[in-house]
This record gives structure tokens, sequence and C-alpha cells, in this order.
């Protein structure tokens, strides 16, 4: 069977990560989660103070984004984190705060640009499964196996209130709510690669099924597409 590229698309807080993981694990290939460096750019300018008042200095970001420098371990455990400037910020990009600015950063096209180029450079040669909002039609537009996900605003809320709570995290779900709809907008709003669905990108609407109805539901589209 021959190596191929699997690009996962879709909106925020809709399983995305977990089932890309889910995925890699399956069939050995590498996972890169472009959510999570979108994010790291974000806690960049936050920490930084590039972000104030919901205004992106956006000058002073393109200006530093050389300096940014973005990797990828994996623990003792097999989990995947993330490193910004030799700082493991795993549990620092997933907050509120990130949350709530990460749609404006990524928005900004040096940011795209820099990133996508990342992007392609580690998933060159196949074996790789990557998850984002542009990866099936800007990063890697020719990937064998295109998955576009989606959920109802209330079920993915849902799903994040319940991460923060097991977290010990206080969050107010109707914020949650709206900031997941505002993601929506912002994503699919943009000018530069903004979020749609890649026309041979397979539609998965995961609001009511589980990890293992959708690893069913999946392997037959892989299985077809490595041989």
């Amino acid at each position: 069977m021959k190596n191929i590229t699997i690009a996962i698309d879709g909106h925020s807080s809709c399983g995305k990560s977990t089932f890309a993981k889910m995925l890699a694990k399956e069939y050995g290939y590498k996972y890169i989660d472009t959510g999570a460096m979108y994010r790291a750019v974000t806690l960049y300018a936050i920490e930084n103070g590039y972000i104030n008042d919901k205004k992106l200095d956006v000058n002073s970001l393109v200006s530093n984004i050389s300096n940014i420098n973005i990797d990828f371990i994996v623990d003792d455990k097999g989990r995947n984190d993330l490193l910004l400037n030799g700082e493991i910020v795993e549990s620092k990009i997933r907050s509120m705060e990130v949350s709530s600015h990460v749609s404006m950063v990524s928005a900004v096209s040096e940011v795209r640009k820099t990133l996508v180029a990342f992007q392609q450079n580690m998933g060159k040669g196949g074996s790789v499964v990557m998850d984002g909002r542009d990866i099936g039609t800007a990063v890697f537009p020719k990937a064998e196996v295109k998955i576009f996900m989606t959920a109802s605003v209330e079920i993915r809320a849902k799903r994040r209130f319940l991460e923060y709570q097991q977290k010990g995290v206080e969050v107010d779900f109707q914020e949650i709510c709206d900031n997941i709809s505002e993601r929506d907008r912002l994503d699919e709003g943009r000018e530069i690669s903004p979020l749609v669905q890649a026309e041979d990108a397979h539609l998965l609407d995961n609001s009511n099924m589980t990890p293992t109805q959708q690893m069913v539901w999946v392997k037959d589209i892989i299985n077809k597409a490595q041989k």
C-alpha cells in the first residue's frame, strides 16, 4: 500500500485533532496539528503585547514572525506537545483568551504564508495526517484523502465545555457558544484561505457519531486511496 496524505479540515471544536490522532495511530502516520500552530502564534502575539482591546498590531507581529519557532514533541505517553521557542505551551494555547483571538491572527496573510510553507515542508513525502482549516484547499490540495468535519454549534460548545470542566477551568457555556459562532464567521469570511469544503472532500458531520463510528466510516475511504 502506498503512503498517502490525509487532510482533515472543518469547523472549530468538532473533534478534528482527536480524529486525526486516532488515524495517525491506526496507520502509523505522522500527525501535525496546524490549528495548534496558529494558536501558538496567537499566544506569542498576546504575550508580546501585540493584541490590545481586541485589536491586533499586525505590523509588529509580521516584523517579528521570524523570531517564532514552533516544533512538536511526543512525550513518553505518546502525547503530542507543542513547543513555542523551546517552551511547552500546550495548555496555554487552549485557553479562552487564545481561542478568542486566533481567528484574527490566522487571517493575517504573512502568518498564513509562513505557516503554510512550514506545514508543507513537514508533510512532504506523505504518511502524514494533518488537520486544520485549509489543508485540503491550500496546504495539500492534491492530498489523496480529504475530510471536511463539522457538527452543530451546540454540540461543539458542549464538547468544549466538558473539556474545560475536566481540566477544572470555570467557563460560561454561552460564551463558548458565542466564541464558536464568531470563529465560524471569521474563518469562513476571511479573504486569505477561507474555511471551505474542497470539492473532492468527504463530508463528515459527527454531531451524533462516536469516535469509533467515525473510524469505521473513514477506513473504507482510506483503504481505497492506499491501493
